[in-house]
């Protein structure tokens, strides 16, 4: 195939081209074994780069030289290293011959242009080599493990007569962050984790992604008593330096209303209690995960009946620097109050968003409610 693209050129071209040592290195490397899909990327733009630079001595307004920054581009979204350096060799030919031709169409600024792109191309190709991945296959698996983790912190079906709802809202209005939601249902049993690795946005979100998914693998595996201290084990052995996770546990009888919550360094549950019309902040608490070998939580129990809500979230919409926690909690209480006549689902993002508007963190809140 490609010798018959090239018996397709002018027999001037061809001679000119066989003058050039590195394009004949190019041409005889590609005639070396089956081509793979990257080496008929690189035939394709290596071409078009031979087609801008010819075209480009004939018409400017149909081949302008500056079209040469696009295949550099993409070359460096589709190309390996090798191939992209290859590449850039046969840009490079182009670029010469162009100036050799008429110097007034290359100028200083058309260079620099190239050069930059070139060293751009560069990076984002040595990245993707590292990772082992080609062409935008890398992007591709970032949103796929994105839309997992949110798929993840979706709510199973609840019975009826109970609802819920759940909003995470990044830092900084990234797709990854270190809140997330991991949730289980069997029967009338619901059980349920909201966890919080110490960071925000992408910072936190490559080790949320990964505990996510061992989270998620343990709730529901074990009884619920060792959930905790099996997440706690599980962050021991990982040996991290840097950070903290914290984690409330959430064990719900969707037939009695009866549940336990459990807290492992995390802002403390809230149940509104209909017959009062009052806020009732938890009293369960434990140790941060990871840091200590034996894990003790001291949980808590209690019931929700008709009209009853339960309230878990992060730190994120309570915590301001130089703000003690309790006044973050009266006032997240204070703003909830409002979802009492409205409905807690329509207001529940609602809350959230101005609880976070002032603040640079990653946010999260899971509300459970019987109707």
């Amino acid at each position: 195939m490609l010798q018959r693209l090239v018996h397709l050129l002018p027999p001037g071209v061809r001679a000119f081209l066989r003058r050039i040592p590195v394009l004949v290195r190019i041409y005889r490397w590609l005639l070396r074994g089956k081509l793979t899909r990257e080496r008929n990327v690189f035939v394709a733009l290596a071409l078009l780069a031979v087609v801008i630079g010819f075209g480009a001595t004939v018409s400017r307004a149909w081949a302008p030289p500056s079209a040469l920054v696009l295949t550099v581009l993409g070359g460096g979204l589709l190309l390996r290293v090798r191939g992209l350096v290859a590449l850039l060799a046969v840009v490079a030919g182009m670029v010469f011959y162009i100036n050799w031709h008429d110097p007034r169409d290359i100028g200083p600024g058309m260079v620099a242009t190239l050069a930059i792109t070139a060293v751009l191309a560069l990076t984002l190709a040595r990245t993707r080599q590292q990772l082992g991945v080609q062409g935008l296959r890398g992007d591709s698996m970032l949103l796929e493990l994105r839309d997992r983790l949110v798929r993840q912190g979706e709510m199973p079906a609840l019975p009826e007569g109970w609802d819920s709802q759940v909003v995470l809202v990044q830092a900084g209005g990234s797709s990854f962050g270190g809140d997330f939601v991991v949730s289980a249902a069997d029967g009338d049993m619901l059980e349920l984790a909201l966890v919080d690795v110490s960071g925000k946005g992408t910072d936190a979100g490559t080790r949320a992604l990964m505990l996510s998914g061992a989270f998620g693998g343990l709730l529901g595996s074990l009884q619920p008593e060792r959930f905790l201290p099996a997440c706690n084990t599980y962050l021991q052995r990982q040996r991290w330096d840097e950070g903290f996770v914290t984690a409330v546990h959430l064990v719900l009888n969707m037939k009695t209303g009866e549940y336990t919550v459990e807290s492992a360094g995390h802002p403390p549950a809230v149940q509104f209690e209909a017959a009062s019309g009052t806020w009732r902040v938890s009293a369960a608490k434990g140790v941060v995960l990871g840091v200590v070998p034996d894990l003790r939580c001291v949980p808590e129990r209690g019931q929700l009946r008709p009209g009853d809500a339960l309230l878990l979230y992060t730190d994120g919409l309570v915590e301001a620097p130089g703000r003690d926690l309790d006044a973050g909690i009266d006032r997240l209480l204070g703003e909830a109050e409002r979802l009492v006549p409205q409905g807690f689902r329509k207001g529940a993002r609602e809350l959230v968003q101005t609880m976070a508007a002032a603040r640079d963190d990653d946010c999260a809140l899971v509300l459970i409610w019987r109707t």
